[in-house]
């Protein structure tokens, strides 16, 4: 039984890991971005992908904060999980 806790438990904490932006161009070639896991609107009218990139870098994900702490890491600012 604590074998197949574990095992959820990683698969829960690997689930988190993968960093998913939902990316758009516009009209213009700005760029926008949403986090897919909570949903935000990361950036919008962006220029350049580099600038992208760092945008979505610096996202703290509240819905990947819920599933550190119930996967039972301890989320601080400093190891807050960015994706």
């Amino acid at each position: 039984m604590h074998d197949a806790y574990y095992r959820e438990t990683l698969l829960l904490a690997s689930m988190w890991t993968a960093a998913m932006y939902s990316r758009t161009q516009n009209e213009n070639g700005t760029f926008n971005t949403r986090c897919l896991d909570c949903l935000l609107t990361v950036a919008t009218a962006v220029e350049s992908e580099d600038a992208l990139n760092r945008l979505e870098s610096h996202h703290l994900c509240p819905e990947r904060a819920l599933a550190q702490l119930v996967a039972g890491k301890a989320v601080t600012g400093q190891n807050a999980h960015r994706n």
